[in-house]
């Protein structure tokens, strides 16, 4: 029998970051266009050779996100950038990607923190018109910063919720500062209407998924996946249907494991967890939403209705509108059929 093509299976994305998801020849052309020095391991051609688990090896991965942010100057290179990430999505099968993004970052480039959110929100407007495919923002606060700048930012998502904003996250380095800190810029996003989904189980353990969950009240995690160090923390997962978002390529690509493998699809699956497959960032870590599914499939012996199952659980655990959804989930069927 035919092997089913994984990039036809519709599916959503729930965990791709902003710059990250920029296409690498397009930093080639944006860093020549500003004069920006790439180093070797942005130009190569190559992903970069990342291990994030020491404080060394996050700040050189930090590091080199920033070198590509900084190629994001003029509204244009906002456009372009969204513009590509949806064709990419729709390329791969996605039906719906909830993009992250501080707009903080891009602030001082784009005249101020309002107008670079405004700029980012029109761009997704735009590439949502021009691709068909639906697209959200995912507001996110950064764990290095002060809980009081996250405070603005979530007051700032729920202004513009009706604009396209479903969630706010917390993402970086979160071996730094505690989730609890920010528990009252999660209380302004929920009291909004906005989903809670930050960071957790990645860098660090199982308690820092429990901690989002008690802290932050989270209704999906941002990876997740050392939870599977815990069983009782798996079977809660479970109980509430909180939604991991599973990035397999990444966690290899920043020595989370050694090898995909080791990633543990498998124990999340078996316990019941659901799980929405991300690229995180493909820039740096070289593959899009399809080539996670092909993990799955390849590495983990998932069948094609084990694959199925796991597009349904992305798009239910995506905010989209229930026509919609069921409209997808109609879509994975056939695709089964």
């Amino acid at each position: 029998m035919a092997v089913r093509d994984l990039r036809t299976l519709p599916k959503a994305h729930l965990h791709l970051h902003f710059t990250g998801s920029m296409r690498p020849s397009t930093l080639l052309e944006l860093a020549d266009k500003y004069g920006v020095h790439l180093p070797a391991a942005l130009s190569g051609g190559e992903p970069p050779k990342l291990r994030a688990t020491d404080e060394r090896g996050w700040f050189r991965f930090q590091r080199l996100y920033d070198i590509a942010r900084s190629c994001l100057r003029e509204p244009e290179d906002i456009r372009r950038l969204v513009r590509e990430a949806a064709e990419e999505d729709v390329r791969d099968g996605s039906h719906w990607l909830e993009i992250q993004v501080d707009p903080t970052s891009y602030a001082p480039r784009l005249g101020g923190l309002i107008p670079a959110l405004e700029i980012i929100l029109d761009a997704v407007e735009s590439a949502e018109r021009d691709t068909g495919l639906g697209m959200r923002v995912v507001v996110a606060a950064n764990r290095m910063k002060h809980p009081l700048d996250a405070r603005t930012l979530a007051r700032l998502a729920v202004r513009f919720r009706d604009r396209g904003i479903v969630g706010f996250g917390l993402s970086n380095d979160e071996r730094r500062g505690f989730a609890r800190d920010f528990d009252r810029a999660f209380a302004i996003a929920r009291a909004g209407g906005l989903l809670a989904a930050p960071h957790g189980g990645e860098l660090t353990g199982p308690f820092s998924v429990r901690d989002c969950l008690d802290d932050l009240q989270a209704t999906r995690i941002g990876h997740g996946v050392r939870a599977a160090e815990e069983p009782e923390l798996l079977a809660r997962l479970a109980e509430r249907s909180i939604t991991c978002e599973v990035c397999p390529a990444s966690n290899v690509a920043l020595g989370v494991y050694d090898k995909p493998g080791d990633v543990p699809l498998r124990t999340l699956w078996d316990a019941g967890v659901p799980m929405a497959l991300g690229a995180d960032d493909p820039l740096l870590f070289g593959s899009r939403l399809a080539a996670q599914y092909t993990i799955a499939r390849e590495t983990h012996g998932f069948t094609d209705e084990q694959l199925a199952e796991l597009a349904r659980q992305s798009v239910r655990g995506a905010s989209m509108p229930q026509e919609r959804r069921e409209r997808t989930l109609a879509a994975v069927d056939d695709w089964l059929a």
